[in-house]
């Protein structure tokens, strides 16, 4: 009779998986903010009201230069947003951010005022890895933060597994690795051997400003500047923690599983 009970329960729910991305991709909450853009020509000569607020120094401005933001080493704290008088930071409430290349998330020059997205593996990976994704996730000394959300993915609401794409536990299982954390100095042999024990082709995913950059832990003697000092990095994922349908937009992206592939903004 509980069998039954748990079946007509179920019925009566219906299919409770998000329908993006066929179909529109969910709100991000008002306090996520998206990605962020730089219009270095609204900067007012002189002002640096954004350089001390930021706790990664995510934000430079060269002398006699505009601004700039690198969104690898950003926090997302939108403290630069708040104390912005030129309104030449913003927020776009995006939740796209996911790159190819570490240069990528570097913004402020006349032609980067934007992410440039990620685009697809080349054709024979997509071949390869397009069908049925196998990573191994590495919390490389991560506050779990960005472990947490990448968790969600699996959960019913997400269900990561109807795009062929799952969490392994072994590395010789895997088609690569997922790394989260800064690569402390006690992770970094750990992380070397498991990137070694998947076979090859491989790829490499840095998810979260402390993989990408060092995140707050930047310029600390027990921690690397992310995981391309360590490793080669396939897909950069910046956040803290990224959302998980940034997470999500990245991997389909990679793997050019989006219909509407929009690539380069």
């Amino acid at each position: 009779m509980f069998v039954l009970d748990t079946i007509v329960h179920r019925l009566k729910r219906g299919c409770e998986t998000m329908a993006y991305p066929e179909g529109p991709a969910p709100a991000l909450p008002d306090r996520h903010g998206g990605s962020l853009k730089v219009d270095a020509s609204q900067c007012t000569d002189g002002c640096d009201r954004c350089l001390p607020v930021c706790p990664t120094q995510a934000i430079a401005r060269p002398l006699g230069k505009s601004v700039a933001l690198d969104l690898g080493r950003c926090l997302f704290c939108a403290a630069c947003v708040e104390v912005c008088p030129d309104k030449a930071i913003t927020q776009t409430g995006d939740h796209r951010l996911a790159v190819r290349r570490r240069e990528d998330l570097l913004l402020g020059d006349p032609d980067g005022g934007e992410v440039r997205l990620a685009v697809a593996l080349d054709e024979r990976l997509r071949k390869l890895f397009g069908r049925s994704l196998r990573l191994r996730q590495v919390s490389a000394g991560g506050c779990n933060a960005c472990e947490a959300d990448t968790n969600v993915l699996g959960t019913i609401g997400w269900d990561l597994g109807r795009f062929g794409i799952q969490f392994v536990a072994s590395p010789r299982h895997a088609d690569g690795l997922l790394v989260t954390g800064p690569v402390s100095k006690n992770m970094e042999l750990a992380l070397k051997k498991t990137y070694d024990a998947v076979p090859d082709p491989k790829i490499v995913i840095a998810v979260g400003a402390c993989a990408i950059a060092g995140g707050p832990f930047i310029g600390h003697p027990q921690v690397h500047p992310g995981v391309g000092a360590v490793l080669p990095v396939d897909l950069f994922i910046p956040g803290c923690p990224p959302h998980p349908l940034t997470i999500l937009d990245g991997l389909l992206r990679l793997l050019g599983r989006l219909k509407e592939d929009r690539g380069i903004r």
